[in-house]
């Protein structure tokens, strides 16, 4: 069971989900991927930054994880001062993959699958395809918008 996470697709924003005025909690995956996907990663050693960046960013808690070399998140954080062209589109959807599969390594999915596109200026379509052990599919479709800083 997870705490169940509201994400606004328009205004790009999260929030923690309210039932009857208690934090709302959920079984899916949808929170799980979430929090995979918008959590800022560790940047590798041999990442270039963004400009405006100012430190390899990453979860206070991946310096001591339970599994040696688990990390937390993400590196989309790393295309924000990016433009908007194929090999973004292509190091977007290694990023969000790379972010999911601790599914594959935990055996919560046989499979994880993302592709990326361009819907605007600034802002990245994520669609994710994960299938869990069951077989059983979990399909959803998350903006992503980079912050030009």
């Amino acid at each position: 069971m997870d705490l169940a996470i509201t994400y606004n697709d328009r205004e790009l924003t999260f929030a923690p989900a309210v039932e009857n005025v208690d934090l709302a909690t959920e079984s899916g995956l949808r929170s799980a991927v979430l929090v995979s996907l918008f959590t800022d990663r560790r940047a590798a050693d041999d990442d270039p930054l963004p400009s405006s960046a100012l430190d390899l960013r990453g979860w206070w808690a991946d310096a001591w994880p339970e599994m040696e070399g688990d990390l937390v998140g993400s590196r989309l954080w790393l295309l924000s001062r990016e433009k908007q062209t194929a090999a973004v589109l292509h190091r977007a959807r290694e990023y969000s993959e790379e972010a999911l599969a601790w599914l594959i390594e935990d055996h919560v999915a046989t499979a994880v699958a993302v592709s990326a596109e361009w819907i605007r200026t600034g802002v990245l379509r994520l669609q994710v395809a994960i299938t869990l052990a069951d077989q059983t599919r979990f399909k959803d479709v998350f903006n992503y918008q980079l912050q030009a800083a």
